[in-house]
């Protein structure tokens, strides 16, 4: 059963990365479409399970101070890299923002095939659940990482490169999970410091470009069902 598991998230983040790749001439929507789902990410799935998993042992003051670093410390990569680029080397920033975009989403799904793994050391039952769970935010998270790298200039065969890394990353979190194990109250505080990372780059990247030289009504309107489908593949799931 793990087995199919790790199919189906693989295949689920690879059908959601070349469905972007197929419409990249609607940039705009996909863009908004991604804003809205990373940041109900953060909001509908990785806050709320960070603080459930460090209540024993961290504050929700000391949970939200980690998200908040994290959001820095995506801000200073970000700056440093504009600092350090000159007006003919802005390809290449821009290719390395698009890279800790997709980067940042693909150890996210590192993380979520952890997860799997653990809920079936616990039960096959807990770990269907978790893999249906996984699956279902997986599309989106194959749109995110190839949406980061089209929207930074980056050609199809670097978006391809990145969702393959994207689709092979919970697989890859699955089979860590037989060699070490984390503690849950660290595994919620790098959930924290990931919802700090996508807070960023949902609020301060994605949803500013989708907005910027488009219709507004249409970008707003996938901006909002973005934001709807994280919701509701959460509370379907039940994490």
């Amino acid at each position: 059963m793990i087995i199919l598991a790790c199919i189906a998230t693989f295949l689920a983040t690879l059908s959601g990365g070349l469905f972007a790749l197929r419409f990249k001439d609607k940039l705009h929507l996909i863009l908004g479409f991604s804003a809205g789902a990373v940041i109900g990410i953060v909001f509908f799935d990785l806050l709320p399970e960070a603080l459930s998993l460090g209540k024993n042992k961290y504050s929700a003051g000391e949970m939200m101070s980690v998200t908040m670093t994290g959001f820095l410390i995506y801000m200073i990569l970000d700056r440093l890299a504009l600092l350090h680029s000159h007006d003919d080397d802005i390809t290449n920033h821009r290719r390395l923002k698009g890279t800790l975009g997709a980067g940042s989403l693909s150890i996210h799904s590192f993380l979520d095939g952890i997860a799997i793994g653990w809920s079936f050391q616990v039960s096959p039952s807990l770990g269907i659940a978790m893999a249906l769970a996984v699956v279902a935010h997986d599309f989106s998270d194959g749109i995110n990482t190839v949406s980061f790298l089209v929207k930074e200039k980056g050609d199809n065969q670097e978006a391809v490169k990145w969702l393959l890394i994207a689709a092979s990353a919970p697989v890859l979190g699955v089979i860590s999970t037989y060699f070490f194990r984390v503690p849950e109250a660290g595994f919620g505080l790098l959930l924290a410091l990931f919802a700090g990372f996508f807070l960023y780059i949902g609020a301060s990247d994605l949803l500013p470009q989708s907005h910027a030289q488009y219709p507004k009504l249409w970008t707003t309107f996938m901006t909002l069902i973005g934001a709807s489908v994280s919701f509701i593949v959460t509370r379907l799931s039940g994490f």
